[in-house]
């Protein structure tokens, strides 16, 4: 795959100019979890523009291809990570699967979507990654079920500490195409942020449970 940082400042500069991922560090947004953040990414609108919409699927299939090498299923978590999972399938050519947040109440209960045989090597497809928690919660699923999951990769990923140690301890290697950092030089390149934004911008991402855009915290 060409250089990851060249793929990484590619895949911020298209997120930010389709308004994928935008940054308001003066006037932040409130995430379900009531955190105050200067950034909302949404990679679903992604979806809706063809060229980078296959540029995304086409980095993702070579990530996996030489990162994890032999994979026989392609999961994604849900929802954002189903169409993007089935994209990348049906480029390699694997049988594909999804997996709830939890068990349906109702039919054959299932949280696993699709058909899971034992032993078979998957990678799980997630379009962002926060605290890591729901993908994991995926990965369990599948381990489980008895699948060998041999890793994780998402779009994007804010780069929590957070999300580090929750991937370490599960024992889950996790890889993005782009992180925080180089959206943060790409936004400051292509003037999206004033430089002096950044230090701010900076400060949510070590302690974004307490931050404010008066001053980091």
């Amino acid at each position: 795959m060409n250089d990851m940082n060249e793929v990484a400042q590619k895949v911020a500069e298209s997120l930010l100019q389709i308004k994928a991922i935008k940054l308001q560090p003066k006037n932040p947004f409130t995430w379900a979890s009531g955190w105050k953040s200067p950034i909302y990414c949404d990679n679903r609108v992604a979806l809706s523009h063809p060229p980078i919409r296959t540029y995304i699927r086409q980095k993702l299939s070579e990530l996996i291809q030489e990162e994890f090498g032999a994979v026989e299923m392609i999961s994604g978590v849900a929802t954002a990570g189903i169409p993007q999972g089935v994209l990348v399938a049906q480029d390699l050519g694997l049988p594909f699967t999804y997996v709830r947040g939890s068990s349906k109440d109702h039919g054959r209960q299932n949280q696993i979507e699709g058909e899971v045989v034992s032993g078979q090597r998957a990678v799980v497809i997630e379009d962002l990654i926060s605290t890591g928690k729901s993908s994991l919660n995926a990965v369990k699923a599948l381990r489980d079920a008895d699948c060998n999951v041999v890793g994780l990769v998402s779009i994007f990923t804010y780069g929590f500490a957070e999300a580090e140690a929750n991937f370490a301890e599960a024992k889950c290697r996790s890889i993005s195409l782009c992180n925080y950092d180089v959206l943060l030089e790409v936004a400051a390149k292509h003037n999206y942020i004033l430089s002096s934004d950044i230090e701010l911008l900076e400060a949510w991402r070590v302690d974004p449970a307490n931050w404010s855009p008066k001053g980091g915290k």
